[in-house]
């Protein structure tokens, strides 16, 4: 995903669509991460999601379910956060 968006909508497990602010992109490891928070405060946290490539080579979003991965995710984000390079 080469663009970089300013807010996403996505389905949630209802059927509801969501839409997400895009707080920044993370490239790690050879993969993309998108850490998104919803538009209207819910109470829900920001997510973190990494774009997946299927068969066909269509992206998509995939939520980070790996502990490990949502670690070093979590980690990248904490980093840029602590150095002031987002809000």
């Amino acid at each position: 995903m080469d663009e970089l968006f300013e807010n996403i909508t996505l389905t949630d497990e209802e059927g509801n669509d969501v839409e997400f602010e895009v707080i920044t992109k993370l490239d790690i490891e050879g993969a993309e991460y998108f850490i998104v928070a919803p538009v209207e405060d819910n109470g829900e946290d920001a997510l973190a999601l990494k774009v997946v490539v299927d068969e066909a080579g269509e992206e998509y979003f995939a939520t980070v379910e790996d502990d490990e991965e949502f670690n070093m995710v979590n980690e990248a984000f904490e980093a840029l956060y602590e150095e002031g390079l987002i809000e």
